[in-house]
């Protein structure tokens, strides 16, 4: 299983909506930090703060190109996130159908009693 530290960094990182919208935009393709900073009215120095933080989570990979610092998505992190609500979903998933196999053979046991 992927190291909890690693997680625990990525979904801290997933949980402001600002750097969520920001890994949208970034699924389009790669944007300086300025190009990131604009939609949201935001200062260069604060869109570098969620930037960082989504770089320090190896959602974000940025290079300096020129004067300005590219920005692109990383597909690792967000792939061993997915892993660990994979092996939830499935664990959930296997529950509920037994809990759903319980009703059913109970409502059909009930049915043929009437």
């Amino acid at each position: 299983m992927v190291q909890q530290e690693v997680l625990d960094r990525t979904f801290a990182a997933l949980a402001d909506r600002t750097r969520r919208q920001i890994l949208i935009r970034l699924g389009q393709g790669p944007a300086t930090i300025g190009e990131l900073a604009e939609p949201f009215g935001m200062s260069l120095t604060g869109m570098k703060k969620h930037v960082q933080v989504l770089e320090d989570a190896g959602l974000v990979t940025t290079a300096k190109v020129g004067r300005s610092r590219q920005c692109r998505l990383g597909t690792e992190r967000l792939e061993d996130a997915m892993s660990w609500i994979s092996f939830y979903q499935r664990l959930w998933e296997r529950r509920l159908d037994g809990l759903d196999a319980y009703f059913t053979l109970n409502n059909t046991e009930k049915d043929t009693e009437r």
